[in-house]
C-alpha cells in the first residue's frame, strides 16, 4: 500500500542537508511498514533494531563514537552497515530514550549514514525527557492514518486517486464519476485509515474482520495505558477515551465526560490521549492573521478522535447506517463526515510540520456563530463549513467574512464542485460579495491545493 509520504522520505534520501529523521504518530498508524517498504525500494539494505523486543541492544550506544556503534551493532545484528547504502531503523525507540543524544553524532559525525528513528509513544519522551535532545540536529516526519486517495488506489481504482490529484476548479466531474466517488467514500467512513484495516478489506472483502481489526486497535491502544507512566489514573483515562469518540464536532466539555470528576483531572487525562495521537485539540482561534496559531484560547476547544474508522467502531455504526441514509452527512449528527473532514484536513500540511487545526466562535445571546474549521494557506486565511444537504445554510460564515474581512471561503457537502460568486445580506442591509469554493467531501485531502491555486 502506497503512501505519500513515500516521496518524501525519497527527498530526504537524496538530500544533501540530511539529518537523522524521526517519525512521529500514533501506534499502527504504519511508520514501520513505511520505513520497511522505503528501505527496500530504495536502500541496499536495512538495519531495524526495536528497542522494545531487544532492551539490551542499548548497551551498544554508550559510545559517542558513531564508528564505535556502527562496529558494535553490525556484530549484534550480523550484517554490514554502509553509508550511503544501508539504512540504521531504530524503532520503538521510546524504550530507550537515550538513544535520541546519540542522533547528534550521526548527524555531526556519520552523516552519510541514513538513520530513521520511530516510536509509537514518543510524544510522551518529547515532553518530559532528562536527557540533552539533539535540537537542531534531527528532522521530524509527522504521519496520520491513511487518505482517502491512499485508500482509493490500495483497493484498485488509482484512476480515481490520480482523478483527484488532477483535478483543478472548473473542471467537470461526471455524475457517474461521483457516485462512485461517494459509494468509496461510505465505504472509507467505515473502514478507515488505519493501514491493517484497509489491507483487511481488501484481502477479505468483509466489513466483519475489518471490525474485528479495528476492535483490535482499540483494545490495543486501551492495554497501552499503562505505559503512560505513574501519572496516569487509568479508569478515569478509559473514560475520557469510550466517551471521546460520542463528542467529536462540538467544544469540549469535560462534564460530557464525567460530572463527579474535576476539570482538572479530565484535562490531563485527554492531554495524555493527545500526547498519544489518539486525539487532538482543535482549538479556538481569533483568526485576525496568521499563523492563527498565535490566538488560540487554550480553555477552547474541540476535540477530534484519530481516525474515522475507529470512530465508527466505537459508536457502534456499521455499513448498514452508512447505506440507508440517502446523505451521509447527516449520519450521527454529521460526527463521522466532521472527523473525516478534521483529520485530512489536520495532516493536510506538510510532513514535516506539527499538525494543527482550528475553529472559530462567537458566543453572543442571539447571534452566536461558529466555523467547522479555519486553515491558513499562506497568508490567507480560509473558514472551512461542512454542511449536510446540497445547500446548507450560512448564517455563521458571513458572519466570520464580515468580521474578519475575508472574500474566501471553503464548503464541504455532498454535490458536485462548484465556485460561486456570491454576495451576503448582512443584518445592516449592506451586501457583501465573497466567493464561495463548495467541494465534495471526497476532495478534502486536495482542499489546500485547490484553494492555493484558486488564489
Amino acid at each position: 500500500m502506497n503512501r505519500s509520504a513515500m516521496d518524501y522520505l525519497v527527498a530526504w534520501k537524496d538530500s544533501k542537508r540530511r539529518k537523522p529523521l524521526v517519525l512521529r504518530g500514533a501506534r499502527q498508524v504504519g511508520k514501520s511498514y513505511l520505513t520497511r517498504a522505503f528501505a527496500g525500494r530504495y536502500m541496499d539494505n536495512l538495519v531495524e533494531i526495536d528497542f522494545e523486543k531487544t532492551p539490551t541492544v542499548l548497551n551498544l550506544f554508550t559510545d559517542k563514537s558513531p564508528e564505535k556503534i556502527v562496529q558494535r551493532l553490525e556484530l549484534q545484528m550480523g550484517a554490514k552497515i554502509v553509508p550511503g547504502k544501508t539504512l540504521l531503523f531504530l524503532d520503538e525507540v521510546q524504550a530507550a530514550p537515550e538513544v535520541f543524544a546519540c542522533l547528534r553524532f550521526f548527524y555531526e559525525l556519520m552523516p552519510c549514514l541514513h538513520v530513521i528513528a520511530a516510536g509509537s509513544l514518543l510524544e510522551f519522551v518529547l515532553e518530559d525527557h532528562d536527557f540533552s535532545m539533539p535540537v537542531g540536529r534531527i528532522e521530524y516526519l509527522h504521519l496520520g492514518p491513511m487518505t482517502y486517495e491512499e485508500y482509493l488506489a490500495a483497493s484498485g481504482k488509482p484512476h480515481l486517486s490520480e482523478f483527484l490529484q488532477q483535478y483543478a476548479v472548473g473542471n467537470d466531474v461526471p455524475l457517474p464519476v461521483h457516485e462512485q466517488f461517494m459509494g468509496s467514500l461510505r465505504e472509507f467512513l467505515v473502514i478507515g485509515g488505519m493501514p491493517e484495516a484497509i489491507h483487511t478489506f481488501i484481502d477479505t472483502k468483509s466489513f466483519l474482520e475489518c471490525d474485528k481489526v479495528k476492535q483490535s486497535i482499540l483494545s490495543t491502544y486501551m492495554d497501552d495505558f499503562s505505559k503512560y507512566g505513574s501519572r496516569v489514573n487509568t479508569r478515569r483515562l478509559q473514560r475520557v477515551f469510550r466517551r471521546l469518540p460520542h463528542l467529536i464536532g462540538g467544544k469540549f466539555k469535560h462534564s460530557q465526560v464525567d460530572r463527579k470528576e474535576q476539570a482538572r483531572d479530565i484535562g490531563n487525562a485527554l492531554h495524555l490521549l493527545c500526547l498519544a495521537r489518539i486525539a487532538y485539540k482543535v482549538h479556538h482561534s481569533s483568526c485576525n492573521g496568521v499563523p492563527l496559531g498565535a490566538e488560540i484560547d487554550e480553555r477552547k476547544f474541540k476535540a477530534l478522535f484519530l481516525d474515522v474508522g475507529l470512530l465508527s467502531r466505537a459508536c457502534g455504526l456499521s455499513l448498514l447506517e452508512f447505506e440507508n441514509v440517502d446523505d451521509v452527512m447527516l449520519i450521527n449528527s454529521g460526527v463521522v463526515c466532521e472527523q473525516f473532514t478534521g483529520q485530512h484536513l489536520l495532516y493536510s500540511g506538510h510532513f514535516f510540520e506539527e499538525p494543527e487545526l482550528y475553529y472559530w466562535s462567537r458566543e453572543k445571546r442571539q447571534s452566536a456563530a461558529e466555523i467547522d474549521y479555519v486553515v491558513s494557506v499562506g497568508s490567507e486565511i480560509i473558514p472551512i463549513e461542512v454542511k449536510a444537504g446540497k445547500s446548507g445554510r450560512l448564517k455563521s460564515l458571513h458572519v466570520f467574512l464580515k468580521e474578519k474581512r475575508r472574500a474566501f471561503s471553503l464548503r464541504f457537502n455532498t454535490d458536485i464542485p462548484s465556485l460561486l460568486n456570491t454576495s451576503a445580506v448582512l443584518t445592516t442591509g449592506e451586501s457583501m460579495p465573497y466567493c464561495l469554493l463548495s467541494l465534495p467531501l471526497y476532495m478534502v485531502g486536495q482542499a489546500r491545493r485547490l484553494c492555493r491555486d484558486h488564489g
